[in-house]
């Protein structure tokens, strides 16, 4: 057996033998660990004693000690409830638990590593930004949630960073969100003057308020809910079966609206439909509908034979007639309200009502007109938009991000309220708003969240007001039922059918049509009644143009 064994195994019998050694005499230093600090709580109390108490407090002791002494079996007891009393106070006291660590001298230094690439001037040797360099000189002010993430910190950066390009900056602030966590949004606010960036963590926006009635003026629409930053104005509403005070996005329509129209893009799925059935239903009591279903899903088939709804229309063939009739109609009324003016009189009821031109994917149309060699339906909105202020119509465009190229000039450029809805990036963002977003969205959103602006504003969050198709069964009872009780009458597909009486169609024939149409109350609107009472296709009504 070589040396080396010899001292390896004679190094595990002295550690096994110590090991041994302990656990036996645990016990005994346990105890005599308590007697030594039973002798040092005796000596402190014998010194805090006071001279003239020393001799009664001695004769005290030893008269216990002898009734102890005394009493049968007294000394062992005495021995046993000192050894107990021993081991008790001999106890090592658990170690303190070791704090954590300030979330700031975690997650900050991490920060400050990730911006000196983009900050530091390699150059400058008292660069604010370098690799052996302190975080604490660069973040001035910082705070963090109760979760431990970071709900606010100021940032300062050195004045020859190119602040003033979106480039730079978008690198800036993917950094930030990266490191501070995408789960969240985040509002960054550049003080070029100051060479200051401000980021702040946005909570997350209220998605449980569902269609309703809201308290609004004539030509006011709810597009939907944002934070306290981004509106000066809260109106009442139902959510959770409470009434709570939510700042709501308010779009203002009519003649003297600056953003008389509105552009719509989002991801699939994530409420562009919704939000064109919530304007729908405001608009409804108001005016009068002309809706385009492109994609012909059915998610407007609840429209169909409504009251002031002239048409829903899901065919190229009649989607190219409902809009050569909303352009002629524009024309109309811009004639009636001139030689209303001209005379001096009153203008009538017909053009003053406001005419809602609903548009859903209307670019999948466009593409079918293109291959069918037809006139493309974007063309005919030409006179609706330009002339649709003065004449109170007014053009709501929704259709997905990635058509946004599909969607034609005319369209972009007299549509000056903005919504994107959905996940999107910075440069996506941007384009569909028409301006920078100043806001770093999250990397996954629920439905109905998105952004609006509204003219040359600044852009805000948005949350639109949950409403679902009412013909849809995998929809919630609850939400469908606040849908229906805002829709004009009853529908037999949506609703428990009326007792028994005049039959649903027969009512639809009367003022409504015939009116919105500009034709006299009697034959041609009969005929149209009948129309949609009999063999009119489920999910669409088609007027008379």
């Amino acid at each position: 057996m070589s040396l080396t064994r010899h001292f390896t195994r004679g190094r595990d019998l002295a550690r096994s033998a110590g090991d041994h050694a302990a656990d036996v005499f645990a016990p005994l230093a346990l105890i005599g660990r308590g007697l030594r600090r039973h002798a040092d709580w005796a000596k402190a109390r014998w010194a805090a004693t006071p001279k003239e108490r020393r001799g009664p407090t001695l004769l005290v002791g030893a008269a216990v000690v002898l009734g102890v002494f005394l009493l049968p079996h007294g000394p062992l007891l005495a021995i046993a409830a000192l050894v107990a009393s021993a081991a008790w106070v001999g106890r090592s006291p658990k170690a303190p638990a070791a704090p954590e660590p300030d979330a700031a001298d975690v997650k900050l230094p991490a920060l400050y590593a990730a911006l000196t690439p983009y900050f530091g001037g390699y150059d400058d040797p008292g660069a604010l930004y370098r690799v052996d360099g302190e975080w604490k000189s660069a973040f001035s002010e910082w705070a963090f949630d109760p979760d431990g993430r970071l709900a606010a910190l100021e940032i300062a950066y050195p004045a020859y960073f190119t602040d003033t390009e979106p480039a730079a900056r978008a690198r800036i602030e993917q950094v930030v969100q990266g490191k501070a966590g995408r789960s969240r949004e985040y509002r960054f606010d550049w003080d070029e003057e100051s060479n200051r960036l401000r980021v702040a963590a946005l909570s997350p926006l209220p998605a449980d308020i569902a269609a309703q009635r809201f308290v609004t003026a004539p030509g006011e629409i709810v597009l939907g809910f944002t934070d306290g930053a981004g509106s000066h104005r809260t109106i009442p509403v139902e959510q959770g079966g409470v009434t709570e005070q939510q700042p709501p996005v308010i779009w203002r329509v009519g003649p003297r609206s600056a953003e008389p129209h509105l552009l719509a893009l989002g991801a699939p799925g994530h409420g562009t439909s919704t939000l064109l059935r919530s304007i729908a239903l405001q608009a409804l009591p108001h005016g009068d509908l002309v809706v385009v279903d492109g994609a012909s899903t059915g998610e407007h088939a609840c429209l169909v034979n409504r009251p002031g709804v002239h048409t829903v229309e899901t065919s190229l063939h009649g989607a190219l007639a409902a809009l050569e009739w909303c352009a002629q109609e524009t024309e109309r009324r811009l004639v009636a309200l001139n030689a209303a003016r001209h005379h001096g009189l009153a203008a009538p009821a017909d053009v003053t009502r406001p005419l809602w031109i609903l548009l859903d994917r209307l670019t999948e149309l466009s593409e079918l007109a293109h291959a069918e060699g037809r006139t493309d339906p974007q063309e005919l909105l030409e006179v609706p938009l330009r002339h649709g202020r003065a004449a109170r119509v007014t053009v709501v465009f929704v259709d997905a991000l990635d058509a946004r190229d599909r969607v034609s000039a005319t369209v972009r450029t007299c549509t000056r309220t903005r919504v994107v809805l959905g996940p999107v990036t910075a440069d996506s963002g941007a384009a569909a708003l028409g301006g920078p977003l100043d806001i770093a969205p999250a990397a996954h959103t629920p439905p109905g969240r998105g952004y609006a602006r509204i003219g040359t504003a600044a852009p805000v969050r948005l949350q639109v007001p949950v409403t679902v198709d009412p013909l849809d069964e995998d929809a919630p009872a609850p939400l469908r039922d606040a849908v229906v009780a805002l829709l004009p009458h009853r529908d037999t597909r949506t609703e428990a059918a009326a007792p028994a009486a005049a039959p649903a169609p027969a009512n639809l024939a009367k003022e409504p049509l015939g009116e919105s149409l500009g034709e006299p109350a009697g034959e041609p609107a009969g005929e149209l009644a009948g129309e949609l009472a009999g063999e009119a296709a489920p999910g669409r009504a088609r007027p008379v143009w």
